[in-house]
């Protein structure tokens, strides 16, 4: 197995419910139906024993969210020359799998993430070794990837890292309590103990990106913003929700209740595009989702289900969005 795969395992994660959850009301909460699409798959987690000093530089890996979890001692993160400190109890995403570097101090010697040995527990855990002898500190770390057209576009508006201490959270907080259960099964990987560990993680994340929507200032702003606009929000919903549709401006404003014009504008003033061009992305995106998973399902049937009546205007109407035509997304699978 080499180095990319060694750290970023590809097949759909244990964690995957074998029943759908309960449907969102999706008039009246956008933003849940947006982090109820979220989907994990391709993760791998690590539990890194580590003694000063030490310095590891973790690479870019493209579309995908880190994170890291500090269980014991403390540790620094640097990313674009800013500096976050972590001490036990720290929980800190790297959304956009942006390279950064792990490290005890400034002045510990840096170590390339794939120089680094690993003991090899199963497909998705491994567990690390590594350092001068030193000061102990233990982390479980992560790499996960999000698969839905919403989860992506989700991504693309969060910032550069989100960071919380779980230690500062109330003693009976779901953060701090998750995080303790967490370091208790990394320790020991006990029968089942790799499911419960990626079931936790899910948790954690999709909390820590819950919190920050309701409680960031860059969350009400943008498409984020958009999503909270009370009829807006409702729009993008439904068109999240049931893209195959034949939505027009008149029958999406009829739906959230306002005057063809005054949609048409706030839609264009809050997300930053007509209503018609944000579903055609919609669409499109959706679209080459199911085609970069590989499936075998015929071209005709993908275009009917985003919504378009034709091959052939769904393949032109592709290609003008991505520059590739659907048959190259797929064979690229």
């Amino acid at each position: 197995m080499d180095d990319l795969q060694r750290f970023f395992y590809t097949s759909p994660m244990v964690t995957t419910p074998t029943a759908a959850p309960p449907a969102v009301a999706v008039d009246s909460d956008p933003l849940g139906q947006i982090l109820h699409l979220l989907r994990l798959t391709g993760t791998l987690y690590c539990r890194s024993e580590l003694t000063a000093p030490w310095a590891i530089d973790m690479p870019p890996i493209e579309a995908c969210m880190m994170f890291h979890v500090l269980i014991e001692g403390r540790a620094e993160l640097v990313i674009d020359a800013s500096v976050v400190e972590l001490r036990r109890g720290s929980v800190t995403l790297v959304p956009h799998g942006r390279g950064h570097l792990m490290r005890s101090d400034e002045k510990a010697p840096v170590e390339g993430l794939f120089e680094i040995s690993v003991e090899k527990v199963s497909d998705r855990y491994e567990v690390m070794r590594y350092g001068g002898g030193g000061a102990s500190t233990r982390l479980l770390c992560g790499v996960m990837r999000f698969d839905h057209a919403a989860a992506r576009q989700l991504i693309d508006a969060l910032p550069p890292v989100i960071h919380v201490d779980a230690w500062e959270e109330d003693e009976g907080s779901w953060l701090q309590s998750t995080v303790r259960l967490l370091g208790r099964e990394a320790r020991e990987l006990r029968p089942g103990g790799e499911t419960v560990i990626t079931r936790l993680a899910d948790i954690v994340v999709v909390q820590m990106l819950r919190a920050w929507l309701e409680s960031a200032p860059q969350a009400t702003t943008g498409w984020l913003g958009a999503l909270h606009h009370p009829q807006i929000g409702r729009a993008m919903a439904c068109l999240h929700r049931d893209p195959a549709r034949g939505w027009t401006v008149e029958s999406l404003a009829q739906e959230v209740g306002m005057s063809r014009s005054a949609f048409a504008a706030h839609f264009r003033e809050f997300v930053g595009e007509s209503a018609m061009r944000y579903l055609t992305r919609w669409r499109l995106e959706l679209a080459r989702m199911e085609l970069a998973e590989g499936h075998r399902t015929a071209l005709a049937e993908i275009a009917e289900k985003v919504g378009y009546r034709s091959e052939p205007a769904f393949c032109r109407a592709f290609k003008r969005e991505f520059g590739v035509s659907p048959g190259r997304v797929r064979s690229q699978a």
